[in-house]
């Protein structure tokens, strides 16, 4: 079975650098273009079932990807984006210069980040990554040529830690995924093993 796992398309906060988490933050019309395309170049592969975060950006990718195709579309919460408390809405590249704030680890040093009491940690965010995947994915294998995830950025790392069994150290290992990235991964027999990281199907210039 192969597993498709998506980051959403791009929104203004995207664009503007600020911190989401789970803020319901729509697409923009860039983003809505991005997701179009990626369903255009993906409209002769076979797609099961999708599943979708919950939130605005993420679920609307989804439906833009699959198109006027037969293919249902599950939500679960345990693929939102990761929590960031107080902080969402905020400039991430404003915070990471605070020498203050442990937010300065977040990407270049994940196991020294500290999440604050309103926030949640890589911990806790690659726990349900995990436990979505056994719950909801890993059950497929026999069921399914090919599923799609189509979620948010941390949340999609999380499940790649959860893939990859490596260390908090190494979350953002491979790097973010730019919006309507898609990330394959075959699991068969219970193993999984990653094909591609960097798959787009859109024009750079678009």
């Amino acid at each position: 079975m192969e597993i498709y796992i998506v980051r959403h398309g791009e929104t203004t906060w995207n664009k503007g650098k600020r911190l989401q988490g789970g803020k319901d933050i729509e697409l923009n019309d860039y983003g809505r273009e991005l997701a179009i395309k990626t369903g255009e170049g993906l409209k002769d592969t076979k797609i099961d079932l999708i599943y979708s975060s919950p939130l605005k950006r993420a679920y609307e990718t989804a439906t833009l990807i699959r198109g006027n195709r037969n293919i249902e579309i599950l939500t679960d919460d345990r693929i939102k984006e990761i929590s960031f408390g107080h902080f969402e809405g905020e400039n991430f590249s404003e915070l990471i210069k605070d020498e203050n704030l442990t937010f300065k680890y977040f990407f270049k040093k994940p196991d020294l980040y500290v999440a604050s009491d309103d926030a949640e940690t890589f911990e806790h965010l690659i726990e349900r990554a995990g436990d979505f995947m056994k719950d909801k994915i890993e059950p497929l294998e026999d069921k399914c040529e090919r599923v799609m995830i189509v979620a948010h950025g941390a949340i999609n790392k999380a499940i790649m830690s959860y893939i990859k069994k490596h260390p908090t150290s190494e979350f953002w290992s491979g790097g973010l995924q730019t919006n309507c990235n898609i990330i394959v991964v075959d699991y068969n027999d219970g193993k999984y093993n990653v094909i591609n990281e960097t798959m787009i199907m859109y024009n750079g210039s678009l």
